[in-house]
Parts: structure tokens; C-alpha cells; sequence
């Protein structure tokens, strides 16, 4: 890619940003101004439709293709992945909820004791 066509491309990204920014703008400041007067039906509508031509639009800049390009490859590495069976999930779970209060317990008992400690040295009574 030669650098004018690089150079024109990011001053038509930067249109296109600008174009995307202005329809969401257009949907925020649309159902506030119609917020009394329009249904709610029709201001829902209007404001889907504005963020996904907004959406649209910002997905055919430079860095819209390379997030399209990294969802897809997001989406095959998620396939990939094996997922626990519902047992081992459960089991997983046990444990952790176990381990979790027997920690919690010598936590407990160690404050208690060092409770009853400071309180001998320094005579205060909690």
C-alpha cells in the first residue's frame, strides 16, 4: 500500500468515526428530544437502527475490519476449548466452597487468638 492511498484511507477512517459518533449522538439526543411526544415503540426502533448503521459504519474502518477479523478468531479458539462435563463442574465447585470455609475458619480462629492476645498486653477487654 502506497502512502497516499494509506493516508487517504485514514482520512476517510477518521469520516467514517466521525459519522458513526454522530449517529450514536443522533440516537442519545433523538429519544431524549422525543422522550414526551413519540412512542416508546418508535424512539426503540429509531435508536437500533441509528447504532447499527453507526456500528455498520464503524466496522468498515481500518480498525473495525481488525476487530471483525479478531471476533472470528475469538469464536474458533472458544471452539475449541473442551468444557468440564456437569459433574466435574459440580465437583470443581464443592471443593472451592470447601476450601473456602475451612480457610475462613482458621482465619476466624487466628483473629479470635490474636484478639484475646493484644487484648492481655494492652489490658483492654473486646
Amino acid at each position: 500500500m502506497s502512502a497516499t492511498s494509506e493516508t487517504q484511507s485514514s482520512s476517510f477512517d477518521s469520516i467514517k468515526w466521525i459519522v458513526a459518533i454522530a449517529l450514536l449522538a443522533a440516537a442519545v439526543l433523538g429519544n431524549y428530544y422525543y422522550g414526551e411526544t413519540v412512542s416508546v415503540l418508535y424512539r426503540a426502533i429509531g435508536v437500533v437502527l441509528l447504532v447499527a448503521f453507526a456500528g455498520i459504519i464503524a466496522g468498515m474502518t481500518g480498525k473495525g475490519r481488525r476487530f471483525r477479523s479478531f471476533a472470528k478468531e475469538s469464536r474458533t479458539e472458544v471452539r475449541r476449548v473442551v468444557w468440564p462435563s456437569r459433574q466435574e463442574a459440580t465437583q470443581t465447585t464443592i471443593i472451592v466452597v470447601v476450601a473456602t470455609a475451612i480457610v475462613s475458619l482458621i482465619l476466624w480462629g487466628m483473629d479470635a487468638i490474636l484478639v484475646r492476645v493484644v487484648g492481655f498486653f494492652t489490658g483492654l477487654e473486646f
